[in-house]
């Protein structure tokens, strides 16, 4: 009887193939740890977008959206009730972006040339 193992040399066994479970788990969360919130140095962050590029390409995707609606309703694929509460809309939704860019457009304007010097009037430019 001196092939068969012992209860202990069993629990021994079975002990060490515990702690290499529990050693690889714990390594596998340390590294899914590090994976997940590591942060390089330098991140590559794409160009700021200004209020008028957003809305540039809002303006964009509305008239996109306004052919897509013409072509579906032409298509007969719309109602005409339909058709004109979505067209309305998008016709809204295209007039206040348009205002929009065009206050900051009149605002950069405003910049770009300077405001008035003190002291300075509009009728002849004497103070």
């Amino acid at each position: 009887m001196r092939g068969a193992p012992t209860s202990s040399a069993v629990a021994l066994v079975g002990m060490e193939d515990t702690v290499f479970v529990l050693f690889g788990c714990t390594l596998f969360a340390a590294a899914l740890f590090v994976y997940v919130f590591y942060q390089p140095g330098e991140v590559d962050a794409g160009e700021e977008k200004t209020r008028h590029m957003y809305l540039q390409e809002r303006k964009d995707a509305t008239y996109e959206n306004l052919r897509d609606l013409n072509f579906e309703y032409k298509a007969g694929k719309l109602s005409e009730q339909d058709y004109s509460v979505q067209r309305a809309s998008l016709e809204d939704e295209a007039a206040a972006i348009l205002a929009e860019m065009e206050s900051i457009e009149k605002a950069r304007a405003l910049v770009r040339h300077g405001t008035r010097r003190a002291g300075v009037r509009t009728n002849g430019g004497r103070a």
